[in-house]
Parts: structure tokens; sequence; C-alpha cells
């Protein structure tokens, strides 16, 4: 496994053949171009459901009419989330606190207008297992324990800070050093999140990502073989999680195309 916040983008080869590239991003930060993938790639994986686009559009929408609106409701929204925003947004010479999220919908804006395929990962509100997730999930994040944990929120926060600045990385060259303090900051607001749920969800979950993962990859194989590759853009500190369930070769879930007919793709 990669150090945690290596900005090395790491590639996991499925052994029936195609590639999985693993983009970590950091949450509201605009990445400069010398941290955008350089590999090319034929799909686009994201851990989100098809929903996901509609917010987007919304949060553009917002965005056009009161410029900073996203971030200000954030910033009060409290929790984890709402620290890291204040926190980032005074980290210099990295552009944050900008929605919707930069790298995702610049990379889903790059393939729709390329005609390559997207596969949206998270299932949708019909699918029976992940609902039966759903609950779990929010009956682990209500727990009378972790609720009361929630009041002491920031001494939290310090101290999980505190411990992830060990795993910082050196960004590549000619990128501000800057960034490292931002990856330890999302860091901290990931694993914070990932408390609250507790890990025996959390795994579940990314089991459940990487069969679908398989399933989108097989489906890449259909139109470009064995040298197919499919980009996925996720949060940094969720990167190696992700690598170890896909290490376990799980089971392939075929899931459908959602931007692109197959039809109509196109080898680049």
């Amino acid at each position: 496994m990669p150090a945690r916040l290596d900005w090395a983008d790491q590639v996991w080869e499925d052994p029936e053949g195609g590639r999985i590239l693993l983009h970590g991003v950091l949450p509201t930060i605009v990445y400069p171009r010398l941290m955008r993938p350089r590999e090319s790639w034929n799909g686009l994986a994201l851990l989100e459901s098809p929903d996901v686009v509609d917010l987007w559009l919304q949060e553009e929408k917002d965005e056009a009419e009161s410029p900073g609106i996203n971030l200000s409701h954030g910033m009060i929204s409290g929790g984890a989330f709402g620290i890291f925003l204040d926190e980032v947004s005074m980290v210099e010479e990295v552009t944050s606190g900008r929605f919707p999220d930069p790298e995702p919908r610049r990379l889903h804006r790059n393939a729709v207008r390329h005609e390559r395929p997207v596969f949206f990962i998270e299932p949708t509100a019909d699918d029976e297992e992940w609902n039966k997730h759903l609950t779990r999930e929010a009956k682990a994040a209500s727990h009378w324990k972790k609720l009361l944990g929630m009041v002491s929120i920031g001494g939290k926060w310090r101290k999980r800070v505190k411990k992830n600045i060990f795993d910082a990385q050196k960004p590549p060259k000619g990128v501000s050093s800057n960034f490292g303090s931002a990856a330890v900051l999302s860091a901290t607001w990931w694993d914070l999140s990932e408390w609250l749920v507790g890990p025996e969800v959390c795994q579940s979950r990314n089991q459940r990502y990487a069969e679908r993962l398989r399933g989108a990859l097989a489906t890449l194989r259909e139109h470009f073989g064995a040298d197919a590759v499919l980009l996925l853009p996720l949060y940094l500190p969720h990167r190696n999680d992700i690598l170890e369930a896909l290490n376990t070769l799980p089971k392939q879930e075929k899931i459908s195309l959602n931007t692109t007919s197959p039809d109509t793709l196109e080898e680049e």
C-alpha cells in the first residue's frame, strides 16, 4: 500500500484485464494542472449516485446567483465538515471552498464533452441491499455515544490533526507545500466522518464499491479490451481503503453506463 496521503495516482490491475486509476482529490479544492491525471483513460467512475449531477447543477446555479453561498452554508452547518471548511479556507496558496466539488465535476465535464462513459458507483435508492446499508449507517451515526461524542468534536478534531500531520507528504514539484496542510485537514475530516458510522459499516460500503468498480471495468473491457482504463477520482484519505477492498477480488457487479450510449463509445 502507498503512504496514506501519497500524492501519486495509484493503479489497480484487474487479473481479468484492464486497470483502475485511483486519483486522490481533496474536497472543495481546485488542483493545479501539475496535480491532474497524466495517464489517458477510457471511462470515469464516481463514488456517487446519479443524483449528484442534479446537485452539482443546483450548486452552480446558486453560485451564479450568490457567489460563496454554498461555502457559507457549509461553514455554519457545524460538524467536522464545517471545521474543515473553516480551516482549509485559511491555508494560503490553496484554492478551496469551491462548490460543486471542483475535481470530480471537472472530470465529469471532460467525460461528457468527449463522450466517455461514466459509471456512478453508489447504488440508487431502489437498491434493497443499499437501503439496508444506509439504515445501518444512520443507526450507527445516531447512537447516543456518537451523539455525545459530537459535543466535543473540536477536541477530537485537534487530536486527529496532530496524528495526521505525520502522514503528510510533500506535494509534486512546482506545487505549494501548503497542499500538504490541506491534505492533513482533509484526512481529519474524513477520519471523523468514518468514526461516526464505525469501521464495520465503512468496510461493508467499501466492499460494495469495489464490487461495482470491478463491474464497471468489466463493461469498459467490452469496448476497449484488456487495455481499458477506468479513472476513479476519490478523496485522498479514502484511497487505500478502496485499494484494499479491490485487492480482495470481490465479485463483479455489473452496472450500466450513464452519460454515453455503448453504441457511441470511441477510443481516444
